[in-house]
């Protein structure tokens, strides 16, 4: 049975979702925060743009060591670059996915700093955890969105905001 096909089924359907949430980031609020220990909207929504570029890592490569790849954030100066990138890294990790062997997904992935081993998985469970991040701070920039009063579009079935909609709808 084939793992790549529903991998990419998932990843379809959640970048429905993701370009929905992105799209409503607005530029003017990219260095909003709501708190000095969270990151900014802009360093949050860059951050869900290119984890779908992980399912391009794990099919490619054996390990990140951060060591000798220090985290840098691509540089987004609007929303339409933004989205442009979430884009370009979902095409890479779709098309690097849908090209890999099933045997690609069992090997082993190491994420490093230097000589200290953080985690060790197969490639296909790297896969699904880049997924988790995705819902996970697609539901943290939710949270941002929300305190700026910006309606929230619907994951996996309405938002508030929609039902909200729908049923000022149904009255007039």
């Amino acid at each position: 049975m084939s793992t790549i096909n529903p991998l990419l089924k998932e990843l379809d359907q959640e970048a429905q979702t993701t370009r929905k949430m992105l799209e409503r980031v607005p530029t003017a609020y990219f260095t909003w925060q709501p708190h000095r220990k969270s990151m900014s909207i802009k360093q949050l929504a860059t951050h869900i743009a290119e984890l779908p570029g992980w399912v391009t890592m794990a099919v490619t490569t054996d390990q990140l060591d951060f060591a000798n790849n220090p985290y840098q954030q691509e540089e987004v100066n609007n929303t339409h670059d933004l989205l442009a990138y979430f884009e370009r890294s979902l095409e890479a990790g779709r098309n690097h996915l849908a090209a890999a062997k099933e045997t690609t997904l069992e090997e082993t992935w190491t994420l490093r700093n230097g000589g200290e081993i953080l985690h060790v998985s197969t490639k296909g469970e790297i896969i699904r955890l880049a997924y988790c991040q995705i819902v996970h701070h697609r539901a943290q920039l939710g949270v941002f969105l929300r305190l700026l009063d910006i309606p929230i579009p619907g994951s996996y079935g309405p938002s508030a905001d929609e039902l909200e909609f729908q049923s000022t709808e149904a009255i007039v």
